[in-house]
């Protein structure tokens, strides 16, 4: 089985839909299931505006027709919404081949951080966008309620993963501050709500491991914080061990396999009650999810690092492939079968339901 992946989010961008998307890949790969991806890479791209660290490619549709008939997949997914995903999504309703999507990243609370965009607008272009297809695949729960409320029709599960050897507890200390260690790692932007970590009072020392656009910003305005860049596979990994504490203050992520990843390593995490950590984290045993992220922070200290883990482990990259794989099958099987409305396609547009 082959299946092709449509993403504009691919490296060297690190976050967390590139990892999900290369730990699926190699995990179905052992299942027997081939995955290749349809990416920046292969196209001539130029900064994204307000956040040039990330590249926007710009492949003419001939390009991306031409790419899909010369992979010959049996499947379609697309990952993103951006350039690529658009193109692919016109190709598919084109040649009239089901296709699958995802909703990794809440786009429309991300553009309302940088431009006064109305999120109703964002969110019925998204929801058409996604209604297109066979069916759209949601991390958690607490999104699949919230996009069926939006009017998102045919959502699927889909879950994630942490790699447990990599990320565990581990007899270290990388860092030369004062104790306890409050961790936060991710990217360095606005959506992230990072400030809200940053302006807590708390005991020992705060650390912020990422990188993005506001990171010098807030080196400046926050100079008793150390921030430790970037890091990846082992050193990311030997980070999460020195830590005690993990904060995460985002208030839009759809996920946030970070959390895992510190879970796995044996901190409790400090977060808001709000999608994401609801579904991930259970108060009281391997975090604490409360408005007050200062009170939450304080009382992750008296959890125990192994119920953390012991959390993490019911995750596996083995199990998200898994469920991966069965979505796009089950959805596409299921598209094959029922017949289009006759103005569906037509030149390349569709009429999408709503």
């Amino acid at each position: 089985m082959k299946i092709l992946i449509a993403t504009d989010a691919w490296r060297p961008q690190v976050n967390g839909v590139v990892r999900s998307l290369e730990q699926t890949a190699a995990a179905a790969s052992r299942q027997g299931v081939e995955i290749d991806f349809l990416a920046p890479d292969r196209f001539w791209s130029v900064p994204m505006p307000s956040y040039p660290e990330i590249r926007l490619a710009m492949p003419p549709l001939g390009a991306i027709e031409r790419h899909i008939e010369a992979e010959k997949p049996d499947y379609v997914h697309i990952a993103t919404e951006g350039p690529i995903g658009l193109l692919t999504r016109r190709a598919c309703l084109k040649k009239g081949r089901p296709f699958t999507t995802s909703y990794h990243t809440r786009f429309p609370e991300y553009l309302a951080a940088r431009v006064p965009v109305p999120l109703d607008w964002s969110y019925r272009w998204i929801r058409r966008f996604h209604n297109a297809g066979a069916g759209t695949m949601v991390s958690t729960p607490a999104l699949e309620r919230e996009l069926a409320a939006r009017g998102f029709k045919r959502l699927m599960r889909w879950s994630r993963g942490v790699d447990a050897e990599l990320y565990r507890p581990r007899p270290v200390r990388i860092f030369d501050l004062p104790g306890p260690i409050f961790l936060y790692v991710g990217r360095v932007a606005v959506e992230k709500n990072i400030e809200a970590f940053l302006d807590l009072d708390l005991p020992g020392s705060k650390v912020v491991v990422g990188g993005g656009p506001a990171l010098e910003m807030l080196r400046l305005r926050y100079p008793a914080v150390h921030f430790a860049g970037m890091l990846e596979g082992e050193d990311l990994a030997r980070a999460y061990a020195s830590a005690d504490v993990f904060v995460f203050p985002s208030l839009t992520d759809t996920f946030g396999i970070v959390l895992l990843e510190a879970m796995a390593s044996g901190l409790p995490v400090a977060a808001f009650p709000v999608t994401g950590p609801i579904d991930v984290i259970s108060s009281g045993r391997t975090g604490i999810l409360d408005n007050d992220l200062a009170v939450a922070a304080r009382a992750c200290l008296d959890l125990k690092p192994a119920d953390a883990r012991a959390e993490a482990l019911k995750y596996s990259w083995d199990a998200c492939a898994h469920q991966f794989v069965a979505n796009v099958v089950d959805a596409c099987s299921r598209a094959k079968t029922t017949p289009a409305p006759a103005s569906a396609v037509k030149q390349g547009r569709a009429s999408l339901p709503v």
